[in-house]
């Protein structure tokens, strides 16, 4: 008998694999795992196939195509006027969450603390608790998810390396604001804590706000990992790259281990994004894209019994099951996807206690047919 001891004993297969897995059982219209149902530009399939007929298909380098570093630190530039050096402070990654993945996996060592703001992307705490690190969450409720600074200030110690944020946060649409800035300039001036900025979102923010990227504040680009994912940028989650951008000595750091993981990333992908964000349209036009889905879906929804919550950003909207049942999230969730047709993710997943505010999470970054279908069933929710 081989005795073998578990780095996460408690932990099981993701909420998304799951619920995934009962949407194709029961036939089920999937509104839980965040990917599009919809088809990709024919264009930037062209341009992939493009590069691997010209033989673009062996290793790139380690950091990634030079020349689509150089593009994204133009576009870093143009958007937040913060300049990142192609050659030393920007790498290619399989995806965006491989990017926080190799960022905690640089900052984090035994019995180090990191700060998370929950509801929380699900990869945040494992991969912490992986490297030996303790996970001290501020826990955000419905309806605003504000954030008081002054707790989260009780949670540091000098024992806290990170503080790891999302804006537009997944899974409740919530954006930082100028004062969630200053008040992590104070927080973070004069230590030595360092900040993981996911920001696979940030072409994604309704209603005429506006991204305010880490890039944007000096006193925390300086000490920052921004993570950003491809995927989410051209509706191609299933290609896997993303980038993170880092001041070079942090950077330095972070490609020692992103080298052992993967090496290098897709070829001829890496060929082709660099060719399309080329165009600003590429990326300009989605707000409008994704602000035009979020209103339709929410129409559907104010027909129902569910209870719309806030969302500034992102392409998921989060709603109050209050008034339908005082089931645990969980248990409604699953008979959302058995008996009414509809799978979603319960909230209470993304907080590290599961703490169960009794609302739910529906991913509207689908065709206008697949949100009519799943607003149709969902109308047959009614109190138990």
């Amino acid at each position: 008998m081989i005795n073998f001891s578990s780095k996460l004993p408690q932990t099981q297969n993701s909420i998304f694999s799951e619920m995934t897995a009962l949407a194709i059982k029961h036939d089920a219209v999937n509104l839980s795992q965040g990917f599009p149902d919809y088809d990709i530009d024919p264009q930037l399939i062209k341009l992939v196939n493009k590069q691997m007929l010209k033989g673009n298909n062996q290793y790139a380098a380690m950091p990634g195509l030079l020349s689509l570093r150089e593009t994204i630190s133009k576009k870093v530039e143009t958007l937040h006027h913060s300049y990142y050096s192609a050659e030393t402070e920007i790498t290619i990654t399989a995806g965006g969450t491989q990017a926080i993945y190799t960022a905690i996996a640089t900052i984090i060592k035994p019995n180090d603390e990191a700060i998370v703001f929950a509801p929380a992307y699900d990869c945040y705490a494992p991969t912490i608790k992986a490297f030996g690190g303790l996970v001290k969450a501020f826990e955000m409720a419905p309806p605003f998810y504000d954030i008081d600074w002054d707790m989260v200030k009780r949670l540091v110690t000098v024992n806290t390396k990170l503080i790891i944020i999302n804006s537009p946060q997944n899974p409740c649409g919530r954006i930082f604001t100028e004062e969630d800035m200053k008040q992590l300039i104070i927080i973070t001036k004069n230590t030595d804590i360092l900040i993981i900025s996911d920001e696979v979102y940030e072409h994604i923010i309704f209603d005429n706000q506006k991204h305010l990227s880490i890039a944007q504040y000096p006193e925390l680009k300086e000490r920052a990992f921004i993570t950003a994912s491809f995927g989410k940028l051209f509706h191609c989650t299933g290609w896997k790259v993303g980038y993170c951008l880092a001041p070079e000595f942090l950077m330095k750091e972070f490609r020692k281990i992103h080298q052992f993981m993967v090496f290098s990333v897709n070829t001829p992908i890496q060929y082709a994004f660099d060719d399309y964000l080329k165009s600003k349209e590429s990326f300009e036009e989605l707000t409008a894209f994704f602000q035009d889905k979020r209103d339709f879906f929410r129409k559907l929804l104010k027909q129902t019994k569910f209870t719309l919550l806030r969302c500034q950003g992102s392409y998921f909207q989060n709603v109050s099951y209050e008034n339908i049942s005082d089931e645990k999230g969980v248990d409604i969730a699953m008979r959302l996807v058995k008996n009414h047709k509809v799978a979603c993710i319960p909230n209470s997943s993304f907080y590290l206690n599961n703490t169960d505010f009794k609302t739910l999470r529906f991913c509207f970054a689908k065709k206008e047919e697949t949100l009519e279908k799943a607003a149709n069933y969902l109308l047959n929710v009614t109190s138990i």
